[in-house]
This record gives C-alpha cells, structure tokens and sequence, in this order.
C-alpha cells in the first residue's frame, strides 16, 4: 500500500512539473518563443505565450518543430528524473531515521538479525600474566606488570551466534573511543582477545589484535553502524571498544564475542 501511495505522489508531482513548466517553441530563423503550451492545427500552431500571458499563433513553415519536440522530451525525461530521485532521497531519509530509532538509547553493542534488534552481551574476560588472572567487564584502566599478558575470555565458542558472513552490528557508546571487530585466537577453554607486551622501560604497553577490516558509519551521535568489509570465515570473532594510548597503566577495554556459523542449508 506504502509503494502504490509513493507512485501516486510521485505521479502527480512529476505531472505538476511538467504542467506548470516553460517549454521553448523554436524558430526557424534560430530564435524561440518561451510557452506554456502549443498546438498544431493545420498549417498554424497555437501556443500561450508566457511572456505575454495571451494565446497565440504563427505560420507552421516558421517553426522548428522537430528541434522543438526533442527539446521538450529531454525537459521532460529530466523533470520525470529528478522527481523521482527525490522520492527515493526522501525515502531513504524515512528509513535511515526507522533504522536509528530502532536502536535502544543504552550504550552497548547491538545486532540487526532480519529486521529485530538483539542486544549483545557484554563479555566477562580476563587479563591473564604469569603471576596472575583478573576478571573484567568494565571500561577501566587495567594495571599491569612489566611483562607479557593477554586478555582472553573463558570458553570455546561465544553463546551469540550469527549466520550471515557479513553481519550488522550498531555500537552506541559511552565517549568516543576507538572500536572495530577482532577475530579471536583459539587457546584450551578460552579465546584470546589480544596479547599485551609490556614494555618496562618505556612504561608502553604493546597491544597485538587480529583486527578485521570494517565500514563504519556514523548514523548520529555516538551510534554508529559497523560491519566486515569482507565475507568472515566460521569462527569466533568480538567487537571491541577500546582506548588506545600505549600507556602501561592506562589500557581500556570493552568485548562483545560472538561467533560466525553458516545456516544449515
């Protein structure tokens, strides 16, 4: 019913344009009448002049016509056009503002399965040394040791699954911080994150993550819209949200895991 209203509305807008728009009626000799209309009858054409808001005539033999009618097509062709990309401007417009508005106002990562929104949960890991585990779930600063750590999260595969290779995921954040998808590193009962080397010296803290390549897309503040540039492979993945800023004592982390199936056929 939507579409059939769109055909209507577009229908009679493209026939308001064409209605109400000056057409040139072309001499011979090289020079044109501006009109609103024309006719032919017999060897006279009758055309409103909108120059002098009054129907007249002139001799056939004295125009153009067929300059005239090609003229008048590509005006029309062109009207007909750009009535119809504003339609679909505006169409677009409709569904990006369903799309946002779909969207919880929570931060937190969320999935677009077929039109329903599914929240994400937010991943408990941990920051693994050799001395010792901490268990995280927030955005805080991670204090470590000079050293090697990762960060890894209990289990074999992630409980959100996904069956699409190319998943759409929005992220509404807390602050703008760094975000994208990783893909996780199978280790005996957990997936690692990331490996952090720390380098004591310099107090900098190295992060190694197999980041994916990702398009990002701003669609209001601090909700953006992200998903793989190419296909995934099945496996386990996670996006994170994190600041970056080498500082050993000063490493912030957020993980939403989730794992790539195939739909069984």
């Amino acid at each position: 019913m939507a579409i059939e209203v769109r055909v209507l509305l577009l229908f009679f807008f493209t026939a308001l344009l064409l209605f109400g728009e000056t057409t040139k009626l072309y001499l011979k000799d090289g020079g044109y009448h501006l009109v609103r209309e024309y006719h032919v009858e017999g060897d006279r054409v009758r055309f409103y002049s909108t120059e002098r808001s009054q129907w007249e005539e002139m001799p056939v033999s004295l125009v153009d016509l067929d300059k005239t009618e090609r003229a008048k097509k590509a005006e029309d062709q062109k009207a007909v056009k750009e009535a119809r990309e504003e339609d679909e401007e505006e169409q677009a417009e409709r569904e990006l503002r369903r799309e946002i508005e779909s969207i919880p106002m929570d931060t937190g990562t969320y999935y677009n399965d077929n039109g329903k929104i599914k929240t994400v949960p937010l991943a408990e890991y941990q920051i693994v040394t050799n001395k010792k585990r901490k268990t995280l779930q927030v955005l805080s600063p991670i204090p470590l040791v000079p050293g090697k750590a990762s960060v890894v999260i209990k289990g074999d595969h992630s409980n959100f699954i996904v069956h699409e290779d190319r998943p759409n995921f929005y992220m509404r954040l807390e602050k703008e911080e760094r975000f994208g998808i990783v893909s996780l590193e199978p280790k005996k009962d957990a997936r690692v994150v990331e490996d952090i080397s720390i380098v004591p010296v310099a107090k900098q803290a190295i992060e190694n993550r197999k980041q994916m390549d990702t398009f990002q897309q701003e669609l209001a503040s601090g909700l953006y819209k992200v998903w793989p540039e190419k296909p995934l492979t099945p496996g386990e993945y996670a996006l994170i949200e994190y600041g970056d800023t080498g500082d050993m004592n000063d490493i912030e982390l957020l993980v939403w895991d989730f794992a790539y199936k195939p739909a069984a056929k």
